[in-house]
């Protein structure tokens, strides 16, 4: 069997990415980030739910330098996380180069295990306006990461989700019978999601218009 190293954080966006890696033959190998994160503990509970439902090899990394670098509300404790609706230009929880430290880390392991595709979840459409979820920066990791890997190494970074809508996310997981109840979005809370922050409004505003319920609870909504 080929195999795809999935990152997969534990949210909605990442799990179906994993389950379309599924369906186009691939066996699983799911790659999970611990970096002291806000919702650490609940998002590692969601991705070991959702690795095991797709009968995956599993790899936990902790990257505690990012308690060092800060810059990002997720990590640190004294930034407040935005509950008053996304604004236009690069949010306060934005994790410098998160995405590219994740994708160098997935290469070295996908080089490991002999897998020729990894895939992440990053949506550049309908998404907070984070700069490493676009398609120019994905095409330029994945030419950095066949640069310098093995001659033999090639590697395709596939994003399924980056030109979706949330609601379309919501529809296609549906349609693959992505476990949904298993996965978190919340910024900022672990037992039941805030409700107002911008990963809850998006994912929020996607159930709404997909006329879906939403298999998680929320203390408030927008």
């Amino acid at each position: 069997m080929k195999k795809a190293v999935c990152v997969i954080s534990g949210g909605m966006d990442s799990a179906l990415s994993a389950y379309i890696a599924k369906k186009e033959g691939f066996d699983i190998v799911g790659v999970h980030f611990n970096y002291n994160q806000r919702t650490q503990k609940k998002e590692l509970e969601c991705f070991k739910k959702i690795s095991n439902s797709l009968n995956a090899k599993e790899y936990i990394i902790d990257l505690d330098f990012f308690k060092q670098i800060g810059a990002s509300a997720l990590i640190d404790k004294n930034i407040a996380v935005p509950t008053d609706g996304i604004k236009p230009g690069v949010p306060i929880t934005y994790v410098p180069f998160r995405n590219g430290i994740f994708l160098s880390i997935a290469a070295a392991i996908a080089e490991k295990e002999g897998a020729n595709a990894i895939y992440i979840g990053v949506v550049e459409e309908d998404s907070s306006g984070y700069p490493d979820c676009t398609e120019d920066f994905i095409k330029s990791m994945q030419k950095s990461i066949n640069l310098g890997t093995k001659e033999e190494t090639e590697i395709s970074i596939k994003t399924p989700l980056i030109h979706l809508k949330k609601e379309d996310i919501v529809k296609e997981a549906i349609k693959l019978n992505v476990p949904l109840e298993y996965t978190w979005s919340c910024y900022q809370n672990e037992d039941r999601a805030c409700g107002v922050c911008d990963s809850c409004r998006l994912r929020l505003k996607g159930f709404k218009k997909a006329g879906v319920k939403d298999p998680i609870s929320y203390l408030d909504s927008f």
